[in-house]
C-alpha cells in the first residue's frame, strides 16, 4: 500500500507543470539513474507497437486511402469557397492529423487500460518494486518529503498558490522598475541639486550604477529582490532592507489594528441590518455607511487631531515609538471606510441567504433564529464578505500613505512617497514589491479560508 501511494502521489505531482521541476531537483540523484532505465525500455512500448499495428491495419484495408481522398477532397472544397488555393503538404498534414485521431480512437475502443509510454509512467513502473522504492527514500529524501506533503490537498493548494505569487513578485518587479527607469525624472539632478556639475552626475551615476544598460540593472533588480539584498538608497545610502524592516512593521500594524477595528464593527451591524430590513436599525446603519465611504481621509485625520489632541489633549496627535494610543486615530481613519464597505456587504450577502430554501428548511425543523444565522446563514454569507476584506487590506497595505502623512507615522507608505519622486529605484522597487508579497500572502490566507468556509470549494480542492 505504500509503494501505491508513492506512486500514485508522484504521477500527480509528476503531471503538474509547477511542481515537476522541483521534483527532478529534489530527487536527482534517483531520477537520473530512473530516466537511464527509461532510455532501456523506451523500445519495448506496448502502447506505441499497439498504435502501429492499428495504423498498419488502416492502410491494409484502405482506411487511409478512404480518409485520404475525404480530407482532400474537403480541404479543396473549402480554399475554392474561399477563393483561394491549397497545396499537396497542407493536404498530407490535414490528412495525417485524421488519421493520427481515427487511430487513437481505435486505440481507446480497444484496449481502454493501455497507456503511452512516457518518462512518467516508466518510473512509476520502475518504483513499484520495493528495492527500488527503498532506493528512493534513502537518495531522493526531499523529494520523498515533498510527494508526501503534495499527497495532501490543502498542502498541494497551497503550493499551487505559492507559484503563483512567484510569478506575481517577478511580475511586479518588471513594471515597477520599467517605469521608473523610463521615467522622465533624474535621480542625480533631485539628489545633488542644479549646481552639481555634469562630470558629478556622471560619477554619482557610475556609483550607483545608473548608467548601466537596461537589462543589466533590471537583473541586478531581480538578483536584489531574490537575495533580499535590494542596495542602498539613493538618497543618504542607506541600506534599503533595514529601512524596510524599520518601516514596515509601522504599516502592518496600522492595518491590522484598522481591519479589526472594521471587522468588529461592520459584521455585526451588517447582520443587524439584514435580520431587521427597511427598520430604523437598517436605515441608521446604512446611513453611518454611507457617511463613512463619502468622509476623506485627511480631512477625518484632521478633525481627529483637532479634538482630540489639540482641545482635549486625549490622544497625540503624531505618531510617538511605543505608544499604543498613536494607533488609536489612524486606525479609526483607516477603518471607518472598511467598515462601510464590509456592512454594506454583509448586509447584501445575509438578504442573499436567508431567502434560500435551506434557510426555510431549517426554520421549518424548528430550529430558533438564533441557531439558524449562525449555524447555516453567517458561513455562506461570510464568503463575499472575507473577500472584499482580503482585497481591501491589501488596498490598506499600499493606501496607508495619506493618514502615515497625516499622522506623521514613519509608516512605509509615507517612506514611499519621499523617495519615489527622486526616483530612489532600489528603495521603491523594494517597498512595492514587498508590499506585494505580503498582499499575496494574505490572498493566500483568505483563498485558504474558502475551503472551510465553502464544502463546495473543499470538495474541488480535494477532488484536484
Amino acid at each position: 500500500m505504500f509503494v501505491n501511494f508513492i506512486r500514485t502521489s508522484f504521477q500527480k505531482t509528476f503531471s503538474k507543470t509547477s511542481s515537476r521541476t522541483l521534483l527532478l531537483l529534489l530527487g536527482a540523484l534517483f531520477f537520473l539513474p530512473a530516466y537511464f532505465y527509461y532510455l532501456t525500455k523506451r523500445g519495448d512500448d506496448p502502447y506505441g507497437a499497439r498504435l502501429r499495428e492499428i495504423r498498419l491495419g488502416m492502410e491494409k484495408d484502405g482506411t487511409k486511402t478512404a480518409l485520404l481522398d475525404e480530407v482532400g477532397g474537403h480541404v479543396r472544397r473549402k480554399a475554392e469557397f474561399f477563393g483561394g488555393h491549397v497545396g499537396r503538404d497542407e493536404i498530407d498534414a490535414v490528412a495525417e492529423a485524421r488519421l493520427k485521431d481515427e487511430a487513437l480512437r481505435r486505440l481507446r475502443q480497444e484496449a481502454p487500460d493501455l497507456l503511452p509510454f512516457s518518462f512518467q509512467s516508466a518510473v512509476a513502473s520502475f518504483m513499484s518494486k520495493p528495492p527500488v522504492m527503498a532506493l528512493f527514500v534513502v537518495f531522493a529524501f526531499p523529494a520523498f518529503i515533498f510527494l508526501v506533503l503534495m499527497a495532501n490537498a490543502y498542502v498541494k493548494y497551497t503550493y499551487e498558490r505559492l507559484i503563483m505569487t512567484v510569478f506575481v513578485v517577478l511580475g511586479v518587479t518588471f513594471l515597477v522598475f520599467t517605469i521608473l527607469y523610463i521615467s522622465p525624472m533624474d535621480a542625480s539632478y533631485n539628489i545633488l541639486g542644479d549646481l552639481a556639475t555634469q562630470d558629478q552626475r556622471n560619477e554619482f551615476n557610475a556609483a550607483y550604477g545608473l548608467d548601466k544598460p537596461y537589462l543589466e540593472q533590471l537583473f541586478r533588480a531581480f538578483k536584489g529582490i531574490v537575495t533580499l539584498n535590494p542596495g542602498k538608497s539613493l538618497l543618504g545610502g542607506e541600506d534599503v532592507i533595514v529601512s524596510l524592516a524599520n518601516k514596515f512593521p509601522v504599516t502592518l500594524q496600522l492595518t491590522f489594528y484598522s481591519l479589526l477595528l472594521a471587522v468588529i464593527i461592520a459584521v455585526p451591524s451588517g447582520i443587524l441590518s439584514a435580520l431587521k430590513p427597511y427598520s430604523a436599525a437598517d436605515y441608521t446603519v446604512m446611513l453611518l455607511a454611507l457617511i463613512g465611504l463619502s468622509i476623506p481621509a485627511f480631512w477625518f485625520g484632521l478633525i481627529l487631531i483637532l479634538n482630540l489632541s489639540i482641545d482635549h489633549k486625549i490622544l497625540p496627535a503624531i505618531f510617538m515609538p511605543g505608544s499604543w494610543q498613536s494607533y488609536i486615530m489612524p486606525a479609526v481613519v483607516m477603518g471607518t471606510g472598511l467598515a462601510a464597505s464590509v456592512a454594506r456587504m454583509t448586509r447584501s450577502s445575509m438578504l442573499e441567504v436567508i431567502r434560500q430554501d435551506f434557510i426555510m428548511t431549517a426554520k421549518a425543523k424548528g430550529l430558533s433564529s438564533a441557531a439558524v444565522t449562525v449555524r447555516h446563514a453567517l458561513g455562506n454569507a461570510m464568503i463575499p464578505v472575507v473577500t472584499v476584506v482580503g482585497i481591501q487590506f491589501g488596498a490598506m497595505m499600499g493606501g496607508a500613505t495619506v493618514v502615515e502623512k497625516v499622522f506623521n507615522m514613519p509608516g512605509i507608505g509615507n517612506w514611499l512617497i519621499d523617495k519615489q519622486f527622486i526616483p530612489d529605484t532600489p528603495a521603491v522597487l523594494a517597498g512595492v514589491v514587498y508590499i506585494a508579497i505580503v498582499v499575496s500572502l494574505v490572498n493566500l490566507f483568505v483563498d485558504i479560508l474558502y475551503a472551510f468556509l465553502d464544502p463546495r470549494i473543499k470538495m474541488k480542492i480535494k477532488g484536484n
